[in-house]
């Protein structure tokens, strides 16, 4: 074989398993959006770059963004910059779910997500007034703040999940209830005997770094916007520290609290 052939065979080769890597092969976690699909959201190609490095710059603002005209645009540009990469190396899904024994991610998320909606549906049945049920990412009793592994995964979170000053579990109940509702039902579904949520993170690790593989290769022809490694790269490093925060069990991404509208405020 002469050495033009042997280049051929071998560029063929390196096309055809970059096809495979990228369109047959597919996310991490399930079936879906392309790789090639990758985008910025609403946010122009050329714009990424710019809005991921902005994106840090709030972050490091944190008082700033907390105010009320900043907190929808700065929201607004996490979820242009992550949503394609949520779909395609996550799922439809953006939240966790309890692992459950002999089911898959996608039962257990499904299985998860129904019964919120039969909470609901119980509690319409048994008491009149409209009801909200709210799952929050919160510090554990677990957290303490003078220890410096704690605050360095819980602002990893943070800063990787656009959640600056995540609320302690202690505070939810109580910030509903300043509100005016009424708090029916308050529990932290990721404590035993649920099993680890975070184990979804972990057994994708190997996953992740092929995906991001892919995402370099596809930025590098010009296929997926620029910034969109830098961006992969961040949700690379958060899933890190939310494995870490289920572990030490500092930090709960499935604390649920139901809520109830008073009947005398809902009928004013």
């Amino acid at each position: 074989m002469d050495s033009v052939t042997l280049y051929c065979t071998a560029a063929l080769a390196a096309v055809g398993g970059i096809y495979w890597f990228v369109c047959v092969l597919g996310p991490a976690e399930r079936k879906g959006k392309r790789a090639l699909d990758l985008s910025g959201g609403s946010i122009s190609a050329e714009n990424v770059k710019d809005n991921y490095n902005q994106y840090w710059s709030f972050f490091r603002k944190p008082k700033e963004i907390e105010t009320a005209e900043k907190v929808p645009d700065f929201v607004d540009t996490f979820y242009n910059l992550v949503t394609d990469i949520y779909e395609w190396g996550w799922g439809q899904s953006f939240h966790f779910s309890p692992s459950i024994p002999g089911k898959s991610d996608k039962d257990a998320t499904r299985i998860h997500e129904e019964m919120a909606v039969d909470l609901i549906k119980i509690y319409r049945a048994m008491k009149p007034g409209s009801l909200y049920v709210s799952y929050e990412w919160v510090t554990t009793d677990k957290y303490r703040d003078d220890d410096e592994e704690h605050r360095e995964v819980i602002q990893g979170i943070e800063r990787g999940d656009a959640l600056p000053g995540m609320r302690s579990y202690s505070d939810i109940a109580a910030a509903a209830r300043r509100v005016g509702f009424e708090v029916v039902q308050e529990k932290d579904l990721a404590k035993p005997p649920a099993k680890p949520w975070w184990n979804r993170l972990k057994m994708g690790r190997i996953a992740y770094w092929r995906n991001h593989v892919v995402v370099v290769v596809l930025s590098a022809v010009g296929i997926a916007p620029k910034g969109t490694v830098d961006v992969h790269e961040m949700l690379f490093k958060t899933a890190d520290y939310l494995s870490r925060g289920g572990e030490t069990g500092i930090f709960s991404p499935m604390h649920m609290i139901l809520c109830r509208k008073p009947e005398k405020a809902s009928s004013e």
